[in-house]
């Protein structure tokens, strides 16, 4: 807790410097504008919400849940053209080709995941889910994720996701695949699915937890206050879920998104996404190596102002961080599980 040491990520096979002696330094850098607290529910010049008109023209329905349409500037599509080839090893080339897809969670703009009701996400699960299903059957690999807020890269303040199926497995789960595959091989059992355990056991870095999941705040941390939540089930991809697990979802994701937002008091900022085994011509295959699980990215550091920066010697050499994953869990589980802007009701 108070000593520099490296600890060993088994998910990517490096690892991480935990500086934890510099949590005391004085801040002097950037300083980030906290997000906006006055979202207009509806705004007919946000593309996302109800009635709008797209940047291609199209006007979304009075959609009353979710709705997913095709994102009008995807960076992947169906009928890319094959590329030249090669002239050399060290300019290798290969094709990729995709669909993109928007997912709206609700009409309401000044609305997250965190205040809408366990009815309201338990939709947006199931629309995941179907999601992954129907692009899955012919994609290998079907990417859900969602930036939340500005500093994350999100253009338009409403509560959406992008899910991008690929032809190809991309670089994170390639490595996934073969750490997880190798584990198993060596150990008998899949990595998550013995790391859920241990660490349900062990609790100092527990942040919620319920009969179906927990979240915590992995051993080898590299965002301040980066998390996992992981099944307690074997579950090898998102649309295996069962009822049960589903509600249970609905209910873990807004206490912990609950918590993000206390901690702070702000909108908390983030990348999520979802990892699961791979579909198309995979389904066919064992793929009981992989545990579906899911991986939230926060950048926030001290405050809402603070950020952490990726750069120098995280870009150059491994990445760092100076909090403990033990300490940022404690932070976590000790934040009550009422949203701050509702605390006055």
């Amino acid at each position: 807790a108070e000593h520099q040491h490296a600890r060993y990520n088994p998910l990517r096979d490096d690892w991480v410097l935990v500086s934890a002696h510099r949590v005391k330094r004085p801040w002097q850098g950037q300083l980030e504008k906290p997000p906006p607290e006055d979202v207009p529910r509806w705004d007919p010049n946000n593309p996302l919400c109800p009635g709008a008109t797209r940047a291609n023209g199209e006007v979304n329905p009075q959609y009353e849940g979710t709705f997913v349409f095709p994102n009008d500037f995807p960076a992947l599509q169906p009928d890319a053209p094959e590329p030249g080839d090669s002239d050399h090893p060290l300019f290798r080339v290969a094709a990729a080709r995709g669909v993109c897809k928007v997912m709206c969670f609700h009409p309401w703009s000044d609305l997250t995941l965190p205040l809408m009701s366990l009815e309201e996400i338990r939709a947006v699960i199931d629309a995941w889910a179907e999601l992954a299903t129907e692009l899955g059957a012919s994609y290998p690999w079907v990417q859900i994720f969602e930036n939340k807020g500005a500093m994350m890269g999100c253009s338009n303040p409403h509560p959406h996701c992008q899910v991008w199926a690929s032809s190809f497995l991309p670089n994170e789960a390639c490595l996934e695949d073969r750490t997880q595959r190798q584990h198993r091989s060596q150990h008998g059992v899949p990595m998550l699915v013995e790391y859920a355990e241990q660490e349900a056991r062990r609790k100092e870095r527990l942040v919620v937890e319920n009969a179906d999941w927990l979240v915590v705040v992995p051993y080898w941390a590299t965002w301040p206050y980066q998390t996992l939540l992981l099944p307690r089930r074997h579950v090898c991809r998102l649309q295996d879920l069962r009822e049960g697990e589903r509600d249970s979802l609905a209910s873990i994701m807004q206490r912990l998104l609950i918590k993000y937002d206390n901690l702070f008091e702000v909108s908390f900022p983030y990348s999520m996404g979802w990892h699961g085994a791979p579909t198309g011509p995979y389904l066919e295959e064992d793929c009981g190596h992989w545990q579906l699980h899911a991986h939230y990215y926060p950048p926030l550091l001290r405050s809402a102002t603070v950020r952490k920066f990726m750069v120098g010697y995280e870009m150059l050499a491994q990445a760092q961080r100076d909090l403990t994953p033990e300490q940022a869990a404690e932070r976590l589980r000790s934040l009550p599980e009422l949203h701050y802007k509702r605390r006055d009701k």
